[in-house]
This record gives structure tokens, C-alpha cells and sequence, in this order.
């Protein structure tokens, strides 16, 4: 399962949209879709309050770029 299936499948089990997740961070939905589907990286600070919210790894944000 890749990181960005694994970020949406925690979401949705823990029965939140990304319109809470992001209104309860204060970004945009589009900026934590973007994060979600790894099209953005977020900053160290984003990575960890997210991670809290969704019960994962903070690292999880950055596996590509330790993978690669």
C-alpha cells in the first residue's frame, strides 16, 4: 500500500473529510489534498500535527524523499 493510500485509508476510518482535517489545521482543502496525495511536502511543524489528528507516523510525509 503506498503512503498516500495508507493517509486516506486512516482518514476515512477515522470517519473525517478533508474539509475537517483541514478547517481543524487551518489550511486550505486543496493545500491537504495536495499533502495527502503527496503532491506537496509539508513543513516539519504541518507534518507532525497532521500525523497526531490521523493516529500515524509524522515521518510518513517524507518516506519519497528517503527512498529515493
Amino acid at each position: 500500500m503506498s503512503s498516500s493510500s495508507i493517509v486516506e485509508a486512516k482518514r476515512k476510518l477515522l470517519k473525517l473529510t478533508q474539509e475537517e482535517i483541514a478547517a481543524d489545521l487551518k489550511i486550505s482543502r486543496q493545500y491537504y489534498n495536495a499533502i495527502e496525495n503527496f503532491k506537496r511536502e509539508p513543513s516539519v511543524e504541518l507534518a507532525k500535527r497532521i500525523a497526531d489528528k490521523l493516529e500515524l507516523d509524522w515521518t510518513i510525509f517524507f518516506t519519497s524523499v528517503v527512498n529515493n
